[in-house]
């Protein structure tokens, strides 16, 4: 277990690295940096995935899509809801946004547990409930202030729920699902490469961009690798707990690259930082019981 704590913490390290590397790719935009991540990442996945056996999941899916042609229209959905979050990833802090969108993946869980109950049916627990009503407050706030979430916080909110809603749906949530996502990314990541802002003039005065958009592959790579292994090393309710690790990460970024959170803002944060705290303490709860069952 120890190896997939240590897999799962060096997994978010290298999302949050990823995250500050962006603004060391000037001239590069969000979009240039997108393309250039999916082009570099899909070569390291499809080896990945023949190393470990995985590969026959896109046959399957494949097959699937022959007998049920329609299916392809909800992998495309997943494909473009997986692309607007890459792409607003690597988007936020060459703007400034750094901070919108650790907001949002602060808010995921909450979210993820409140499209469980509505889609689903899943009953809240009691932990549950306060930690949606410690986020409600948070969120009641954030209205109150400005009328609105940023709309960055917001797509990471309701697209990654959506995102994973339709996965299921379309019975797409593996690796396979993930490896066809990203081919579809493909013609728009080779466009944002070809019709981007750098130009031979670009690389001739920022000479280091030759070795730091192959390193840019390189960490995406391993950050995805590193995240997938974790998540078959560790309990479910452990790996969950520990994807708290990235938005803190994240936050801490944020503040470095210049950002700063406003005497209005700390009534929005600070109830949706104690909303994700309640829910470490019952995945912390949910663990230990299952831990004693086993035993």
């Amino acid at each position: 277990m120890s190896k997939g704590i240590v897999t799962s913490v060096m997994a978010s390290c290298l999302f949050a690295v990823m995250y500050f590397y962006t603004s060391l790719l000037k001239p590069l935009d969000g979009e240039e940096i997108f393309g250039w991540r999916t082009l570099l990442t899909l070569p390291c996945l499809t080896l990945f995935m023949l190393v470990s056996k995985d590969w026959a999941r896109v046959g399957e899916l494949l097959r699937r899509v022959r007998r049920t042609p329609r299916l392809l229209l909800g992998m495309v959905g997943t494909s473009w809801l997986m692309g607007v979050q890459l792409w607003l990833f690597l988007w936020a802090p060459l703007h400034g946004r750094s901070l919108e969108v650790s907001m949002g993946y602060f808010m995921l869980p909450l979210a993820m547990v409140l499209t469980g109950r509505l889609v689903y049916g899943e009953r809240l627990s009691h932990l549950q409930k306060i930690a949606v009503g410690c986020a409600a407050l948070g969120v009641g706030h954030e209205l109150y202030q400005h009328g609105s979430f940023a709309w960055e916080t917001l797509v990471v909110v309701i697209g990654y729920p959506i995102y994973f809603v339709l996965r299921r749906r379309c019975g797409t949530d593996h690796l396979g699902g993930l490896w066809c996502d990203m081919c579809l990314l493909l013609p728009w990541a080779i466009y944002f490469v070809v019709q981007g802002p750098l130009s031979n003039a670009d690389m001739q005065a920022h000479p280091g961009l030759y070795v730091l958009i192959p390193v840019l592959g390189a960490i995406s790579a391993s950050a995805l690798i590193a995240y997938v292994l974790a998540s078959r090393l560790l309990p479910f309710s452990l790996f969950g707990l520990l994807s708290y690790v990235e938005p803190v990460l994240l936050v801490g970024v944020a503040l470095l690259l210049g950002e700063t959170i406003g005497p209005d803002q700390w009534l929005t944060y600070l109830p949706i930082w104690a909303a994700v705290v309640v829910l470490v303490i019952e995945g912390f709860k949910h663990m230990l019981r299952h831990r004693r069952r086993s035993v």
